[in-house]
């Protein structure tokens, strides 16, 4: 039987959906009301993060920057009490661009709220469509979990290319974190917490090249984890 894998619900949910199948996942969407966060640490074998809305910055202690247009409170509270009960059972969690913000602030991490205003830059990090565009390349950490999953893909030692839609993105990494990739421009793209199982979040969109398969070793190694 495929490991049945949890995914926290968002607007977007069909590529996330095929992309762990493919990798011989059984994606279970969860839902607020029936699925209490105790449970589905007790049933499911691994959890996915998926991207969406901006996290409230009241959640790492921050006023709200004026390009913070919508959040979700139902949302931000019962993501980031999964991750902690995911993180203390050592569930494998794979988190994928907000996923992998608001694993990071619920960890104690904080959070760049506006890119473009803040974050003097070049680097294109919200080139919207087609979803699997590549917008640029970022640098991967050698010898990190992300490395040995895409080393097949790494070009010149330590980049990889990536597609992007974010405004926002990891300032400050939670303790028991490692910056594991970023872009040109110093703007965190991937991070994975030291001594789990499996925990990876990455600021880009994997789940839009199912048909292709550039991204599928991350979805892979996280669900071959998941059959651990």
């Amino acid at each position: 039987m495929p490991p049945v894998i949890a995914v926290a619900p968002c607007r977007t949910l069909p590529d996330y959906e095929e992309s762990v199948r493919r990798a011989g996942g059984a994606p279970r969407i969860l839902d607020y009301e029936a699925d209490p966060v105790d449970r589905v640490v007790s049933w499911c074998a691994g959890i996915l993060l998926p991207g969406g809305i901006d996290v409230d910055p009241a959640r790492y202690g921050e006023a709200p920057h004026p390009t913070v247009a919508e959040t979700s409170p139902a949302r931000d509270e019962y993501e980031m009490a999964l991750i902690r009960a995911a993180l203390a059972a050592d569930v494998p969690l794979l988190a994928i661009c907000r996923g992998m913000q608001i694993l990071n602030v619920a960890a104690g991490g904080t959070l760049v709220q506006d890119i473009p205003s803040q974050i003097t830059t070049l680097v294109p990090h919200a080139v919207n469509v087609p979803k699997h565009a590549i917008a640029h390349e970022v640098w991967v950490t050698p010898d990190s979990l992300l490395w040995a999953l895409m080393r097949e893909s790494i070009e010149a030692g330590d980049a990889l290319k990536v597609n992007s839609r974010h405004h926002q993105s990891v300032r400050r990494p939670a303790d028991g974190f490692k910056v594991t990739a970023t872009a040109p421009d110093g703007i965190v793209e991937a991070i994975e917490r030291t001594g789990s199982r499996f925990c990876l979040g990455v600021q880009w969109h994997p789940e839009n090249f199912w048909r292709s398969g550039e991204f599928r070793p991350l979805f892979e190694g996280f669900v071959a984890a998941c059959t651990k």
